[in-house]
């Protein structure tokens, strides 16, 4: 089923109703409409009974144009295109960009239905939405609409892209305490549907969620990363203090773990201003680690050097690793102990 794309080559998360789905919505409202219909001509006839003829016919039409004709245009406009055949299956009438209609195209939706639904009995709004891509009958061609779905099989949730392996783990020092969790979702959505957008759309988008992004956090990202996978790097980062702050065995910050010790601040390097975070696995939140299992700490951006940074792009920053600490000598076996050979002696 294809989805909805907008003029600006923007997928959105909508899926256009099929004619049985349609058919079935149109029935009940019909159903609907059609009681109603008659019991109002029962009780205008009780009512004009000593009127001519003339002032009967007058009223026939009068309640036939504004209970057939007028209450669905009524309805679709206050319910924003929700009538109660359509909240029964689960459907809703929107614009082709996917904003919510208003008064103009509920009536010409409603004046197109007198002619292909109640005239010809739905023959013309059966054909025009079978021949449609988007099963649209001559109601939603001429209106702009169409007729989505808003009840959607569940399925896979659509998971945030990993980060460049070069970027795993490069921002543990970057504050993200004042980022909206307005942004943080826009970024969300963004990084998992950034592979259906045009490129160059895509690409501002990207640009000014990092620009959004930078001016929370107070610290622009190196030269040469790309938005996406800033963005990608910073999103993930979030995740694994929220994973930490979830499953940490002890209080936050690694207080009360033996060993834990806080990332200290790295060296600038050609003007940087990221801080250092540990590499190895952390007991608490934020970015202290433990240092007896870590043993080597890395600066969070420095720039490019040497073949190891063979795999990550041009301009991308790689981690400079600090000497590994010494080997803890062997303790030395006391004279009065008879030396271990590592096999036991026979029975």
């Amino acid at each position: 089923m294809s989805g909805v794309v907008t003029g600006d080559a923007v997928r959105l998360g909508l899926q256009p109703a099929r004619l049985p789905s349609r058919a079935l919505a149109l029935l009940i409202d019909l159903v609907v409409v059609w009681a109603a219909y008659l019991l109002i001509t029962l009780g205008l006839a009780a009512a004009t009974a000593s009127l001519d003829e003339a002032a009967a016919r007058a009223l026939a039409i009068a309640s036939f144009l504004l209970v057939l004709v007028g209450a669905p245009i009524a309805v679709e406009t206050l319910s924003h295109g929700r009538s109660l055949g359509k909240l029964a299956f689960g459907l809703r009438v929107v614009r082709e960009d996917g904003g919510p209609i208003r008064f103009r195209h509920a009536l010409m939706r409603g004046a197109m239905g007198v002619v292909e639904i109640l005239m010809t009995f739905g023959a013309v709004a059966c054909i025009a939405s079978l021949a449609s891509e988007r099963g649209r009958r001559l109601g939603d061609v001429f209106a702009g609409t169409l007729v989505v779905r808003e009840r959607v099989a569940s399925g896979a949730g659509m998971a945030v892209p990993p980060p460049p392996p070069w970027l795993v783990g490069r921002f543990a020092g970057l504050d993200l305490s004042a980022v909206p969790d307005g942004l943080w979702l826009e970024i969300r959505q963004y990084l998992t549907r950034m592979r259906q957008l045009d490129p160059a759309i895509g690409q501002r988008l990207a640009e000014r969620l990092a620009g959004e992004l930078v001016a929370s956090t107070g610290t622009p990202p190196p030269p040469g990363v790309p938005a996406a996978a800033y963005l990608a790097g910073v999103v993930a980062e979030r995740q694994a203090r929220d994973a930490r702050r979830a499953f940490a065995a002890g209080p936050a910050g690694g207080a009360g773990v033996p060993g834990a010790t806080p990332a200290t601040p790295a060296a600038k390097a050609d003007g940087g201003t990221w801080a250092t975070g540990a590499t190895g696995a952390t007991a608490g939140t934020g970015s202290a680690g433990v240092a007896g299992s870590a043993g080597v700490a890395r600066a969070a951006w420095a720039p490019v050097a040497g073949s190891d940074a063979a795999a990550a792009p041009a301009g991308a920053p790689a981690a400079a690793a600090a000497p590994a600490p010494a080997p803890t000598p062997a303790p030395t076996a006391s004279p009065s102990a008879p030396a271990s050979t590592g096999f036991a002696p026979p029975a």
